[in-house]
């Protein structure tokens, strides 16, 4: 019988560490997440497609910088940069909040911001997991450290609903900042333990201590000479797709059944609730039980069934109970599951591309799936089609992220054994 966390002894000190991590990355982003949830439904579905491009723009402005801080900054100086930068970030909007600029003005900013640091400051923080872990690890150990940042999700959104009133928004983005301040530390102490405890698999200890070197772009050059990379763009895109769409049919349903801005916010703060304790529970209890009997390439599947049948239900009954259930489960699987899966495909892959070609993949591809899936839905509606014909266009969608997923799955397996 698995044990629920089957950590060796000399690797729960790395395990804490990276649990707690997440746990502050994602805490400080569920400070932030139901503001930016709340300010979306106001804007309308029609307002959105544009703060996506903007989104997608900025994406392609940043990667550059930080495939230059890669090729500069060590890997301990490297990851408290990034976080830093968006720290300073949050006392920016902050200062702007308390200076009185009004709110319509900060507010398509903010959405923007929000939707950028999120991406990147995972991203980043799975990039170091993939150099920390090696591939047998990460397939014991990720789903423990992805439950620090459920339960991170959790503490975000308590700490919202019981603190906003006393201190005010402005200063829960300090809140926020303090928590991306404790997650440099975890930084530190996670690499005196990396080199203390160097990866046995074919990883380089020494090279992780020294900048990486190359062009600014050799992220991108990395994803179109990799066919297992272009094959994570391809899974990532019909995620985002499918997610996108998702999300602009809840700011429609909701819109039209729920007419309070107050009650709006209080369902996505239950929702994030209930979706983050399950992904919690299922994180701990299930994950490892389900590689083992699965493997990769099924438990990267299991979303894209999912949605399968969600869509083909959504499209039958496009009704508020309906999009609640899919939401929840979808997320719960995506947490739990397909999250901590694709980042273990990042475990055979060389340094450089753990951060360059991955930081790429997370940013630009995906907020590049979410942009054109934006402006499809924009499109799709001008042209009359309901939400129930566009649910049953995204039926396909999965169906082709099932295929990838079970190609992804062989190419790992193919790869892991093969020094990185």
């Amino acid at each position: 019988m698995l044990r629920p966390i089957p950590a060796e002894r000399h690797e729960w000190p790395a395990l804490a560490g990276s649990f707690a991590y997440f746990f502050c990355l994602l805490a400080g982003y569920y400070i932030l997440r139901p503001v930016r949830d709340t300010m979306a439904v106001a804007i309308g579905s029609a307002g959105l497609p544009p703060l996506f491009t903007a989104i997608f723009v900025v994406m392609l402005v940043l990667v550059p910088l930080f495939g230059w801080l890669c090729a500069r900054l060590p890997r301990a100086r490297l990851l408290p940069a990034v976080y830093g930068f968006f720290a300073l970030n949050l006392a920016g909007f902050y200062a702007a909040m308390q200076g009185g600029i009004p709110t319509a003005t900060i507010a398509p900013v903010f959405f923007v911001w929000v939707s950028v640091y999120n991406l990147f400051v995972v991203s980043v923080f799975w990039s170091f997991m993939a150099d920390l872990w090696s591939s047998a690890q990460a397939e014991r150990l990720y789903g423990a450290i992805a439950a620090g940042g459920s339960l991170g999700a959790i503490a975000g959104p308590a700490l919202t609903t019981f603190a906003a009133g006393k201190l005010g928004t402005p200063n829960l983005l300090l809140v926020s900042a303090a928590f991306l301040g404790v997650a440099i530390a975890c930084v530190i102490g996670l690499g005196r333990w990396a080199r203390a405890n160097p990866r046995t698999d074919g990883g380089q200890a020494a090279a992780a201590e020294q900048p990486m070197g190359g062009s600014i772009f050799a992220g991108i050059r990395e994803v179109i000479a990799s066919r297992y990379l272009i094959g994570v763009c391809a899974w990532l895109l019909c995620y985002s797709m499918l997610s996108t769409t998702l999300y602009f049919q809840q700011v429609e349903i909701v819109g039209r059944t729920i007419p309070e801005a107050v009650a709006r916010t209080q369902l996505f703060s239950t929702v994030d609730l209930v979706v983050n304790t399950l992904t919690l529970l299922t994180q701990i209890l299930l994950f490892p039980r389900l590689v083992a009997r699965l493997g990769v390439g099924w438990m990267l599947a299991l979303m894209p069934l999912l949605s399968v049948a969600g869509f083909l239900v959504l499209g039958a009954a496009p009704v508020l109970a309906v999009l609640v259930v899919f939401g929840v489960a979808r997320r719960v699987g995506e947490f739990a599951i397909s999250k901590p899966m694709r980042e273990t495909l990042f475990t055979v892959v060389p340094r450089e591309e753990k951060y360059k070609a991955k930081n790429f993949i997370d940013t630009v591809i995906y907020r590049g799936g979410d942009t054109s899936a934006g402006w499809i839905f924009g499109a799709l509606r001008s042209f009359g089609f309901s939400l129930s014909a566009i649910s049953f266009a995204m039926v396909p969608v999965a169906v082709g992220w099932t295929a990838v997923s079970l190609y992804l799955g062989r190419k790992h397996a193919e790869l892991r054994n093969r020094p990185v």
